[in-house]
């Protein structure tokens, strides 16, 4: 069964059979989408931001300056600015840290919510953040990783696929990066489901899963990939898919600037 990832609310829906009006139904056969991982603190990772909706935690993200998130354009459908915030600076989706509203975003021009392509958003604070030891913004890939590197995925996804419960403390997993080519490859299952723009990366019993949508791929000590979608949550043969930043980094770079 495939799941949708950036909402608590959708995933408790989806289970009782039902999907809230103004949500995406992923029933094509793709998914949005930390299982087997690691309570951490945010100090280890202090570019993660919790996007909410309504006081709720609905997907990560990443700061890129002190006024600028970037997530996955699939965490911003049907939704309006008013209703979002980002809470940066705490361990814990619910408390701690600090809570800032949104202003604006802007969803890749080029998304594709059926096939996930081009799966990148930019989001504008509407006030600044002040960094810090747990404050960061974090740099963009220049270059997809080679295949096989390290990296490590993080935020407050549920703990196995399937469930409607987020852990209040930040997670994290360390998986392997797997090059666009290989992941649409006949080693994995995914075919030509895996675009242009797209890297994957897994380990055994690993993968983020609902609720990490739009949050940190690191490697290398930069940002090298978004959560978009996957089958499933740490499932052989299905790794985690994430829009690849060097492919997108003249694109955020420039939004960032004119949004």
């Amino acid at each position: 069964m495939l799941k949708f990832v950036v909402l608590l609310s959708f995933v408790a829906c989806a289970l009782a059979g039902t999907i809230p009006a103004g949500m995406v139904s992923l029933d094509n056969g793709l998914a949005g989408r930390i299982v087997g991982g690691t309570p951490t603190e945010i100090s280890e990772f202090p570019w993660q931001i919790s996007l909410q909706r309504s006081g709720s935690h609905s997907c990560g993200g990443s700061i890129y300056s002190t006024n600028i998130i970037v997530t996955a354009a699939h965490c911003l459908q049907s939704v309006s600015a008013s209703v979002l915030r980002i809470r940066a600076g705490s361990s814990y989706w619910n408390s701690g840290g600090v809570v800032i509203s949104v202003s604006s975003f802007k969803n890749h021009e080029g998304y594709n919510k059926n096939t996930y392509a081009n799966d990148i958003a930019v989001i504008k604070l509407s006030s600044s953040l002040s960094y810090s030891s747990t404050t960061k913004a974090i740099g963009l890939a220049t270059s997809a990783p080679a295949n096989g590197a390290s990296a490590a995925v993080s935020g407050w996804g549920t703990l196995k696929s399937g469930s409607s419960s987020l852990p209040s403390q930040l997670q994290y997993v360390d998986v392997s990066i797997i090059s666009e080519s290989l992941c649409a490859s006949s080693t994995y299952s995914y075919g030509s489901s895996v675009k242009s723009g797209m890297i994957c990366a897994a380990a055994s019993g690993k993968d983020a899963c609902q609720g990490d949508s739009g949050g940190p791929l690191v490697s290398g000590g930069v940002l090298v990939g978004v959560v978009s979608w996957g089958k499933g949550c740490a499932l052989a043969k299905y790794p985690g898919v994430y829009a690849d930043i060097a492919t997108f980094r003249s694109w955020v770079v420039s939004t960032a600037n004119s949004i």
